[in-house]
């Protein structure tokens, strides 16, 4: 698969937010840290990484913490090798308690389209079950005929 790299066009940022998506759908931390430069740094919350093998190492717990996970992002704006997002994501945790991610998200790439800064601000809500809005099969991509973030009213 060729990489998107940049300058960002809207056709190429929206593709990027896409397959970031569906890569982080797979809850494959091997899979999503390749799309990370070797020295990526990262503000998760309150967390500060750097290199792939801390990402991979951080992802592969999130994953055991966070069950079920499911995520849509939607393309914010764009500059030449940046990416604005926002995105939601719900999961359970061991507890069988559901919660609802809301966040946004700075990229920044280098020459090869690999994302060499992150910064992710995300705030948890806790939900009832019953009020889950992303019900596609887990570690799938979120289908093409699903609008991804609803529309808060």
């Amino acid at each position: 698969m060729t990489a998107i790299r940049p300058p960002f066009t809207l056709e190429s940022a929206t593709a990027k937010v896409r397959a970031a998506e569906d890569a982080w759908n797979s809850r494959d931390p091997q899979r999503v840290s390749m799309a990370y430069s070797a020295d990526s740094e990262w503000r998760n919350r309150d967390q500060f990484l750097r290199g792939r093998d801390h990402i991979r190492k951080f992802l592969a717990g999130k994953w055991e913490r966070e069950l079920d996970y499911r995520l849509t992002k939607s393309l914010w704006t764009y500059t030449e090798n940046r990416i604005a997002v926002r995105f939601q994501y719900e999961y359970h945790d061991a507890h069988g308690l559901w919660f609802r991610a809301y966040g946004n998200e700075l990229w920044e790439f280098d020459e090869e389209g690999l994302m060499r800064r992150r910064e992710a601000s995300i705030n948890d809500v806790a939900i009832e079950e019953s009020e889950r809005k992303f019900h596609w099969p887990a570690a799938g991509s979120r289908p093409a005929d699903d609008a991804g973030i609803p529309t808060v009213r």
